[in-house]
Parts: C-alpha cells; sequence; structure tokens
C-alpha cells in the first residue's frame, strides 16, 4: 500500500512562503515595490499639477490716486506692494507727486502680476482696464486708484514743460519770488520758476505777475497733464511757492516768456481834467519799476488849463478853460513787447485810446495812449 505525504502550507516550518521564499524577504520586496509605485504616482501629480498651473505675467499701470493728506503721501514709496487675491500682486515702481489746491495729488506707476489670459492678465479677477479701480493696502497706509494707462516702462513718462502764467498777487508776495527758485513737493522738485515780470495795477498794493515756469508733467493720451490740469491756455493752476500758494491762469505754453520781442517804446499819454495837486505830483525822472527792471519812465511833462464843455441857457454848446484843473500830457518810455499782431505793455495790447495805469511809486495815475503806439 503506497504511502501519502501531507501536502505544504502557505507556510512551512521553516518560514518559507509555499515552501520557496522567505516571509521576511518577501516582506521586504513587497514593501519596496509600494514605495516605488508611490512615488512614481507622486512624481506624475506633480508633473501633471504643474502642466495645468496658469502662467503669471506682468503689466505696467499708472494709478492716479487723486488728492492725498500728508500722513499718506509721506508713506507711498517705490516697493510697496499688494496682494489682493491669490496669483495676483501690485507693486509700484515709480512715485510722482503734483500740488493742486493746497493738497497733494500722488500718481504712481505699478506693476501687476497675475494669471495670463489671452493678451492680457487676469488680475483680481479681471483684465486691467482704463478707469477700474485698485486698491494699495499696506502696512502704513491704505488708497485706490483709478487706472489712467496700462502698458509701457515700469516708470513714469515725465517731460518738462515750459507755460507762462498770470497771476494777481500783493506787492509782498510778489517780491518774494524770483528766477530759479524750485517749487516742491514732498521734497520732490516738481517745477521751477524761470522768470518773474511784475506789473503795477489800479489797487497799489497789488501787481500782476507773469510767472515763466518749467513743470515736470506726465503724458496721458498724448496730453501733458500736471496734477489733475491738462495744460493749456486759460486752464487755473495752483502752485506751492515761497510767497504762499500762487493760483493763476496759463496764458502761454511753450515758452517761459510772454510773447513777441522785449523793446522801450516812447509813448505820449494823456490824463484830462486833473486837479493842479495830481498834476503838479508827476514829473519827469518818474519810474515803475520792479526786481531791479525799469517797467515805465517818464521824460517829460506838459500841463495846460483843462477844457471844459458846457451848455449855455440857450441851448448852445460852448468850450471853456477850466479855472483850476488841468490837462496833462506826458512823455513816457515803456517797456514792451513787440509781436507779430502788435505792441502789448502789462500783458495787453497798445493802441490809442487804451487806458494805462504807472504805478510811480508814490502814486498811481490812469492815462490815454495818445500817439507813440505803432
Amino acid at each position: 500500500m503506497k504511502s501519502m505525504k501531507e501536502p505544504y502550507g502557505i507556510i512551512d516550518d521553516e518560514g518559507n512562503l509555499f515552501g520557496v521564499v522567505n516571509i521576511i524577504d518577501a516582506l521586504v520586496v513587497v514593501f519596496v515595490l509600494a514605495a516605488l509605485v508611490a512615488g512614481t504616482s507622486l512624481v506624475l501629480a506633480d508633473d501633471s499639477d504643474s502642466s495645468s498651473a496658469p502662467t503669471t505675467e506682468t503689466t505696467n499701470v499708472t494709478l492716479d490716486l487723486g488728492t492725498q493728506p500728508e500722513y499718506i503721501t509721506s508713506q507711498i514709496s517705490t516697493g510697496d506692494s499688494y496682494s489682493p487675491s491669490k496669483n495676483s500682486d501690485v507693486t509700484i515702481t515709480d512715485v510722482y507727486f503734483t500740488p493742486q489746491d493746497g493738497s497733494t495729488r500722488a500718481v504712481v506707476r505699478a506693476e501687476l502680476s497675475a494669471p495670463a489670459s489671452g493678451e492680457t492678465i487676469q488680475y483680481s479677477g479681471a483684465p486691467p482696464r482704463h478707469g477700474r479701480q485698485l486698491k494699495i493696502l499696506t502696512e502704513t497706509y491704505s488708497t485706490t486708484g483709478t487706472i489712467r494707462d496700462v502698458g509701457g516702462g515700469s516708470e513714469l513718462t515725465t517731460t518738462e514743460t515750459e507755460v507762462v502764467v498770470r497771476a494777481d498777487l500783493s506787492e509782498t508776495d510778489a517780491s518774494r519770488l524770483s528766477a530759479g527758485q524750485p517749487i516742491r513737493v514732498q521734497g520732490r522738485e516738481v517745477a521751477t520758476i524761470d522768470s518773474v515780470t511784475a506789473y503795477g495795477t489800479d489797487d497799489p498794493d497789488t501787481k500782476t505777475v507773469f510767472l515763466g515756469l518749467t513743470l515736470q508733467s506726465v503724458t496721458y493720451s498724448e496730453q501733458q497733464v500736471f496734477g489733475e490740469t491738462t495744460i493749456r491756455p486759460g486752464v487755473s493752476l495752483s502752485l506751492p511757492t515761497e510767497a504762499g500758494l500762487v493760483k493763476g491762469k496759463i496764458t502761454r505754453v511753450g515758452a517761459t516768456t510772454q510773447r513777441g520781442q522785449p523793446a522801450t517804446r516812447e509813448v505820449k499819454l494823456q490824463l484830462s481834467n486833473v486837479s493842479p495837486l495830481l498834476a503838479n505830483s508827476i514829473s519827469p525822472g518818474m519810474t515803475e519799476s520792479f526786481g531791479g527792471e525799469t517797467i515805465a519812465q517818464i521824460s517829460a511833462v506838459q500841463r495846460q488849463n483843462a477844457t471844459i464843455i458846457t451848455r449855455g441857457q440857450n441851448g448852445k454848446i460852448y468850450e471853456r478853460t477850466h479855472p483850476i484843473n488841468q490837462d496833462v500830457t506826458v512823455t513816457a518810455n515803456l517797456s514792451v513787447r513787440e509781436t507779430d499782431t502788435g505792441v502789448t505793455f502789462k500783458g495787453q495790447t497798445l493802441q490809442q485810446g487804451r487806458v494805462v495805469t504807472l504805478d510811480l511809486d508814490t502814486m498811481t495815475v490812469k492815462a490815454t495812449v495818445v500817439s507813440g503806439h505803432q
């Protein structure tokens, strides 16, 4: 009778798996294979994530922050950054300050970093469009700006723009202005006074001043802008100067002097029917001057009794000599400017019949141009 052997179990008495492989060795092999599979999965997952991640690009914009108090403008500087949402960042790359009615207007150049979307980026969920408002929040200040320009370099495009501004100032304030004075906002030079010309007015305490200025302007849509002011003749402009806040109007763009070439013109002026006290107070050698420049100088004076017109009881018109008052004819050398359209004095066209004002230091007279204007 054949003898029958017991079949082997899964693990034999010597600890071999199926009588072939040691169980310890088998576990080690399984662990190593599991680690390899897991590592491969992670690598594949990482490759998959990186391929699906959006591409980040940058765009430069100009942000107009409007007027800001000093405690805000003193904190704004290049390098300030803010992240409004995931993958969106704004960083200030350039700063520009200008005066505005006694306040400070801030304009910054900023770099936006965000996921690309077609030909633009999606900054905090939307493309950077003109007119869109963006917030800047740092550890020291919070403000909001409006996009005025998109694209270009990291710095603001500034241009030196020459203008002439006319303003009415007190004689004291006018005397405090001089060529070469810088105009600064937050320690930054934003303009320079190149020339100062002041004329007397009907009010002995007031001067009409023409300031030649070089402004540091920025370009928006091919227009030069200083603060909120688009630079063109007729617009108002405010400037913080050593004489305080000067408010005036731009009369000329592209130069720092009034129109025309400076010249001296001998003109005859007449004061009619004035009192003997005034008539005798006007004498040759009297001048109007400011800042070392002579505006007008009287070279000759002629007086005669004034002629008056009366009507008789019969209705007839009679010409009679005034018993006291006088007519005074003054010959004066005036500092004028000769232009293509005529001669100007104190910024106004000099023509026969025009009344001009002379501030002769001790007195102010108004006289009518008789001749010499051409």
